[in-house]
């Protein structure tokens, strides 16, 4: 989907969301995911987006660790820090990637972290990929639909220089397929966390409960 043109019908007919949430989503996009390409031809960009049924302050606990893109990022096997502490703007980071991909490392620099809009973005500055020049902002967002029902929704654009022998249409399509099953494994990791916190406080509420009943008396 091009960032700058994604369909607002569609979006409203497969994720039933209010017109105060559409404004919202669209604002979000002609903010932070608006992307204007190089003057040259060779360059490719898409937008996908993924409902999550999770707390959003979740969702962004993983979307927001640069140190550790591994916990929803399937495709990485180790990440480590060369520079910055993984939260300042300009850290860097080494990845491995799982053996039987085309790839087996990238080395990567954060470009964007914002706590207060849920943003992230990072740059690859190299890497043995064919992904050159490739730069990627994520956005997560609380959203509700028609039925009061809170939906996190979380938007990922990316820009790429197509490679030398390449296409738009090949290279867009290798990058739109790493993104979507790292957006279907972050929606499975978050529904996870967000059940097994569930779980938590309930546990620790009914054991609250048990605590403050009376004693029997003899």
């Amino acid at each position: 989907m091009d960032p700058n043109e994604y369909n607002r019908t569609l979006l409203s007919s497969q994720l039933n969301l209010t017109n105060e949430s559409l404004s919202k989503l669209n604002s979000v996009i002609r903010t932070h995911h608006r992307i204007t390409l190089s003057e040259k031809s060779n360059w490719c960009k898409s937008l996908m987006i993924q409902p999550i049924k999770a707390p959003e302050t979740i969702v962004w606990s993983f979307v927001r660790d640069f140190s550790q893109p591994q916990k929803y990022k399937h495709f990485i096997k180790t990440c480590q820090l060369t520079s910055g502490d993984g939260i300042t703007v300009g850290s860097i980071r080494d990845l491995v990637v799982i053996s039987g991909l085309p790839a087996s490392m990238s080395k990567e620099r954060l470009e964007v972290l914002d706590d207060e809009n849920q943003v992230l973005s990072f740059r690859v500055l190299g890497g043995d990929h064919r992904l050159k020049d490739y730069q990627s902002v994520t956005s997560v967002n609380a959203l509700s639909d028609r039925e009061g029902r809170a939906l996190t929704l979380v938007v990922e654009s990316y820009v790429v220089e197509v490679p030398e022998g390449n296409t738009a249409e090949d290279t867009r399509s290798l990058a739109d397929t790493i993104v979507r099953l790292n957006l279907q494994n972050l929606a499975e990791v978050s529904v996870s966390a967000a059940g097994a916190a569930a779980t938590a406080k309930f546990s620790s509420s009914s054991s609250g409960e048990q605590s403050q009943d009376p004693k029997p008396s003899h």
